[in-house]
Formats: C-alpha cells, sequence, structure tokens
C-alpha cells in the first residue's frame, strides 16, 4: 500500500505497549467489520477499547494512522505465508509455480483491504507513485532468478513485475469500478496475472513437459482479510 512495511518482525516494544496495541487493533478491527471503515474515530476507538484517548494518539498519531497499522499487521502475516506457509504460495513448490501463487495471493489480499487502504491515506486523492511493496519486488526478483530466463535482467523486470502488481491501480480498481463483485475483480486479476507470468516465462514453460502453465491449488488463494 502507500506505506508497506519491511521484512520481518515490528520493532520491540514494552509490554504495556504491546497489550495497548493488540487490544487497540483488535477493537478496531470490530469496528470495521461490524460498522464499516467510516465509522471508526479515535474517540469511538478510544472509548470502545477502554483506554484514554492520548493512548490512541500516542500509538496511532491520526485516524489514518490506525487503518495503516491494521495494513501493517495484516501485511506481516501475509508476509508469513509466503516465507514459511504452505506451498505453493509458501517454499517447497517450483518457482514458476509460486509466482504464480504469490500473484494470486496477493491480488485477493490488495483488493480485500481496498476500503482499509483508502482510509489509510486519510482524503489524499493519488498514492505516491512507486509506492509498491518492498516484499513483493524482493520476492519477485528471488524467483526470477531461481527460473534462470536466460538474458532477462531479473532486477528490471523484477520492478516492472511489481508494479503490475503492487501498483496504485490495484487500489482503485475496485468492484464499483468493474460492476462485479471484490470476489470477482480478484479473481480477474489473478487471471491476468497468471498470463502476464506465461509469457513473460514462456521460454521456461516451454521447456516443461506439458507446456502450460498449472493452475495454483487453494492453497494459494488469498489470505483471509479484515471484511
Amino acid at each position: 500500500m502507500n506505506q508497506p512495511v519491511t521484512w520481518g518482525p515490528p520493532p520491540a516494544e514494552r509490554a504495556d505497549a504491546v497489550r495497548n496495541r493488540r487490544r487497540l487493533l483488535a477493537t478496531a478491527r470490530e469496528i470495521v467489520a461490524a460498522e464499516g471503515a467510516d465509522k471508526l474515530t479515535m474517540d469511538g476507538l478510544a472509548e470502545r477499547a477502554g483506554l484514554g484517548k492520548g493512548t490512541v494518539f500516542r500509538r496511532f498519531g491520526t485516524r489514518a494512522g490506525i487503518f495503516q497499522a491494521l495494513l501493517d499487521d495484516d501485511e506481516r502475516d501475509f508476509q508469513e505465508q509466503v516465507l514459511s506457509g504452505p506451498p505453493p504460495l509458501g517454499p517447497g513448490a517450483p518457482p514458476l509455480d509460486r509466482l504464480i501463487a504469490y500473484g494470486h495471493a496477493r491480488t485477493g489480499f490488495l483488493t480485500g483491504h481496498r476500503e482499509i487502504a483508502r482510509a489509510a491515506l486519510d482524503g489524499r486523492e493519488r498514492v505516491p507513485a512507486g509506492s509498491s511493496s518492498p516484499m513483493s519486488r524482493e520476492h519477485t526478483r528471488f524467483l526470477l532468478g531461481e527460473l534462470c530466463l536466460g538474458a532477462a535482467d531479473p532486477d528490471i523486470l523484477a520492478i516492472q513485475l511489481t508494479a503490475a502488481l503492487d501498483g496504485p491501480l490495484l487500489l482503485y480498481l475496485s468492484a464499483a469500478t468493474l460492476g462485479e463483485a471484490a470476489g470477482q475483480v480478484s479473481e480477474r486479476l489473478g487471471r491476468g496475472w497468471a498470463d502476464l507470468i506465461q509469457r513473460v516465462c514462456a521460454r521456461t514453460v516451454a521447456g516443461s513437459s506439458s507446456g502450460e502453465i498449472p493452475a495454483p491449488s487453494a492453497a494459494s488463494g488469498p489470505p483471509s482479510t479484515l471484511t
């Protein structure tokens, strides 16, 4: 999203700060699930969580900061699935299968979180250019390296593919834009990603036994979202 988290666990915090953070995020999720993102306010979160307003302001700074924290928290869960979850999203599958599975899961994650991502923008109309996730770029670059694509420049190719996957377009490509349900939008984006990867990696695919990219298994589907 517009302020993607980096690889690894969050910085160490005091025990009471950790408890407050978990309590506030859990309460924020309850409000969003029950009433929608537009009903979540700093004062309302403090009251519902039974904590002082000062605690909420020190933790998040602004209302947008609450949504950014929710995104960061879910982003870390998503990273964990990529790093150590079951294949083909996690380790253990061929790099081509993992790359396709990653695109399916990532587009599901982004479309599933689009309303919260918009709220995290705090009224700004556009996401800053080049605001893709470092995780997507690094993971894509790693898998491209595993594919051995000959003369292709894997660094530039990773940047270009990540722009297609994590770019600001996905934030605004909502169900309303296409006149479809969010799940249908995510599925179309996933199929488009698989087609793109098939074309980019055509030489590798041609050398496989079937000549086709296998469809992702159920394990490669998008993780659960806040909605």
